[in-house]
């Protein structure tokens, strides 16, 4: 990995506040090894402590930095309802690949069966661009566009994969748990936001923080698209 200078990230724990990324799930919902980044309870609900947060988000920015100056693949994963925009919004502006349609299991454990899948939607697309559906009857281009659209949910944007990534970034690591536990097993890096419910040893980088408010993940997202294009400018020169 090449060595990323000191860099300041400008993370501020009051904003962090103000967005909500110290609120953890009830009491009830803890996972034990939870217990380490916790600051107490408000409300029968667990507060995540901002100076750990603060110190692993730094971490994991490097991490992101490291990758992005060797020209590495980051794979952005957040499937969760209202995470999905944000998501995709953040992974086109990084130019990131990223899913945010359930996982597909295999993606990673059956990578060339998913690229052959990869490769007939990226085909088709082009035959309708290049109006060579015409010649089928209305039923059959009609067939043939819902096969599209159903493609298009599923890989649009990993399309552009040729290879495994060397990292994930998971935006809820217990709704996409499979994303994690396949990683694991291909040797993929794994960086994700632990809320108070998971275990966060299943990231290599955890970020301790709330997984559930749009404000929260934003608020970090933000700080990603702000080390992503900073490291991208300083590549550039």
């Amino acid at each position: 990995m090449a060595r990323i200078k000191k860099v300041d990230f400008k993370i501020d724990p009051e904003e962090m506040t103000r967005a909500g990324v110290h609120f953890g799930h009830r009491t009830s919902r803890i996972h034990p090894k939870m217990k380490p980044y916790l600051y107490g309870v408000r409300n029968a609900v667990h507060i995540i402590d901002l100076e750990k947060t603060v110190e692993k988000l730094k971490e994991a920015l490097k991490f992101i930095q490291e990758l992005i100056s060797e020209n590495k693949i980051l794979l952005l994963v957040g499937t969760k309802i209202q995470l999905k925009d944000l998501a995709k919004d953040i992974a086109k502006d990084c130019g990131l690949p990223y899913v945010i349609e359930r996982w597909l299991g295999g993606t990673f454990t059956n990578f060339e069966v998913i690229k052959k899948r990869i490769e007939y939607f990226k085909d088709l697309e082009k035959k309708k661009a290049e109006g060579e559906l015409e010649k089928y009857s209305k039923t059959e281009k009609a067939k043939i566009d819902r096969e599209l659209r159903n493609l298009k949910l599923k890989f649009e944007g990993i399309k552009n994969l040729e290879k495994l990534p060397d990292a994930i970034f998971v935006l809820d690591m217990k709704k996409d748990a499979a994303a994690v536990k396949e990683a694991k097993m291909r040797g993929i890096k794994v960086i994700g936001i632990a809320d108070t419910n998971v275990d966060p040893t299943l990231a290599d980088f955890p970020i301790p923080a709330n997984d559930d408010a749009i404000s929260s993940v934003k608020y970090i997202l933000d700080k990603v698209k702000e080390a992503i294009e900073k490291c991208k400018m300083k590549n550039e020169k």
